[in-house]
């Protein structure tokens, strides 16, 4: 296996560094954030309030109807002394399914069908957040902060348009098992928020359900090369593989390029 060394503070601070270069570099000093409760999130919005001052951070909730744990979200924000704001998504969700006939399609003779599927219905949460995000980030001149991690990166777990935009992704370079960490050596930040388990707040499961591996097997595949178990290992490789359409760019169609 790979060698593995992670200094949590010293990571914490080359983050700190990295969102002020950036914003110079940029020209701009607010950021936004959307609050989940969770760890990725939590941590974000500390690292931004530590980098550019709380007043400049403004976390968003983004509920899809009744959040069971949003009392979690506003802690965060009320812990880190930052901006808060929620918007319930719930309503443009229904309006969303009702416009396109996804719960009860009526498509006439010459309309194509788009019958209503679980799956695909969970991805229209993370998107709908998105436009939101996006809307209030502009309307304040801000930049949007991603959350995602090099966890969920690695094995799809994210929605494209959703989640996996931003203006820069803060925690990407960073497994679940790191963020952990790094938001441990934070004393602003709530033990058990920081160690929460991870869910996506839409399905009513925890993502390793849904995944169907742990977090720290991806770290130790991404981290070490395996987790020790051959299977884990192969299916972790499957779905890395899987997702990597989500990691890149939409590919450009030369028309210039001769043909062979």
């Amino acid at each position: 296996m790979k060698a593995y060394e992670f200094n949590a503070a010293q990571v914490r601070d080359n983050l700190v560094a990295a969102i002020r270069e950036t914003a110079a570099k940029q020209g701009f000093e607010r950021v936004v954030i959307g609050i989940s409760g969770g760890k990725d999130s939590t941590v974000a919005a500390a690292l931004c309030a530590r980098a550019l001052g709380r007043e400049n951070v403004y976390g968003v909730m983004l509920p899809d109807g009744v959040q069971k744990d949003i009392s979690d979200s506003r802690r965060v924000c009320e812990t880190l002394g930052i901006r808060q704001r929620t918007v319930n998504i719930g309503v443009m969700h229904e309006a969303l399914r009702a416009v396109t006939d996804q719960t009860e399609c009526t498509a006439g003779e010459d309309e194509f069908a788009v019958p209503y599927h679980r799956e695909s219905d969970l991805n229209v949460g993370p998107r709908l957040r998105m436009t939101t995000l996006r809307y209030i980030a502009q309307a304040l001149n801000a930049r949007l902060v991603g959350t995602s991690n090099l966890s969920e990166i690695t094995v799809g777990y994210c929605t494209k348009d959703g989640d996996t935009s931003s203006d820069f992704a803060l925690l990407a370079a960073l497994t679940s098992v790191e963020v952990v960490e790094v938001g441990l050596t934070m004393e602003e930040l709530p033990r058990e928020l920081v160690v929460k388990t991870p869910t996506d707040g839409l399905s009513g499961k925890s993502d390793e359900e849904r995944l169907g591996v742990t977090y720290r097997d991806i770290h130790a595949y991404v981290r070490m090369g395996s987790c020790g178990n051959a299977e884990t290992d192969a299916k972790i490789a499957r779905m890395e593989r899987a997702g990597m359409h989500k990691r890149q760019r939409p590919g450009v169609l030369d028309p210039f390029e001769k043909q062979v």
